[in-house]
């Protein structure tokens, strides 16, 4: 893939320059707020399941790392590096850039590197989180760029949307994601649809999860099952790193992945000592 391409490229800046230009002009109503004595990190990995909470206003969060994927019916082994930065510009508003600068992929005894797809999403909340209710957001990812890297068991799509609920219930913390999206081969759109529900529980600077996740497979006409399990550790209240597995449970399903990684906080907000000097 030709990576130096002047329309692809241009399509591939335009998220990003809208990103810088974010970091740049940060909603005043943000800086002027005061700085968060110690910002802290809101992972969404390494579950499937996002959380509907946000990240805090002003800050760039980046989520980063790795997975391994075995036995699938796209590809014999399947490995690549994911990331996703995140800018929460308003209380309610979080906008996000998520890519796959490298997918690896083995196949009929034949090694392929490419780049991966990259999206560009916005989540807004709906209803903030309280202790007698959940907090419930929604969000839209589009496409811009797509790859010939081979994909997932929950193959790839156009736009999605998503309805994003998390609660916290007697000491454990709950994720539940429900998914429309549209996918496509070719000129046939098929629309795709997925459900997911994690589970998580604090040991001191530990996490411990569990989930479960659903996703139709539109034009196998099958569905994908996996249950990951996943542990994190928060080396501080801006930086986690995180690590485990996912099995498939229907014959569809990629078999075996293994995921590790981390998220990290910026710890100081953008353009926020520039506010914060104005009479």
């Amino acid at each position: 893939m030709n990576l130096s391409s002047s329309k692809g490229g241009r399509l591939r800046l335009a998220p990003i320059r809208l990103i810088l230009m974010l970091c740049v002009f940060v909603p005043a109503t943000a800086a002027q707020s005061g700085l968060l004595s110690e910002p802290e990190a809101n992972p969404a990995r390494p579950t499937v399941s996002t959380p509907a909470t946000l990240t805090p206003v002003g800050y760039l969060q980046f989520e980063n790392g790795t997975l391994f994927a075995d036995d699938s019916t796209e590809f014999s082994n399947r490995s690549g590096v994911n990331q996703v930065t995140k800018l929460g510009v308003l209380p309610r508003l979080e906008l996000f850039l998520q890519s796959e600068p490298l997918v690896v992929n083995k196949s009929e005894d034949r090694i392929a590197v490419r780049e991966g797809e990259l999206f560009l999403g916005v989540q807004g909340v709906l209803l903030p989180g309280a202790e007698s209710r959940p907090a419930i957001s929604v969000s839209y990812i589009r496409r811009l760029h797509a790859s010939a890297a081979p994909e997932l068991d929950i193959g790839t799509f156009r736009q999605s949307a998503t309805v994003l609920v998390s609660d916290n219930l007697r000491g454990f913390h709950v994720d539940a994601n429900a998914i429309v999206a549209e996918q496509a081969q070719g000129e046939l759109q098929r629309a795709q649809f997925g459900q997911t529900l994690s589970i998580s529980h604090p040991l001191g600077k530990f996490t411990i999860s569990g989930e479960i996740w659903h996703f139709s497979q539109p034009f196998e006409r099958g569905n994908a099952v996996g249950n990951p399990w996943a542990a994190s550790y928060a080396v501080r209240k801006n930086l986690v790193v995180d690590g485990g597995f996912d099995h498939g449970l229907t014959k569809s399903s990629t078999q075996w992945e293994a995921f590790a990684g981390f998220t990290y906080l910026l710890p100081h907000r953008l353009s926020a000592d520039h506010h914060a000097q104005q009479p």
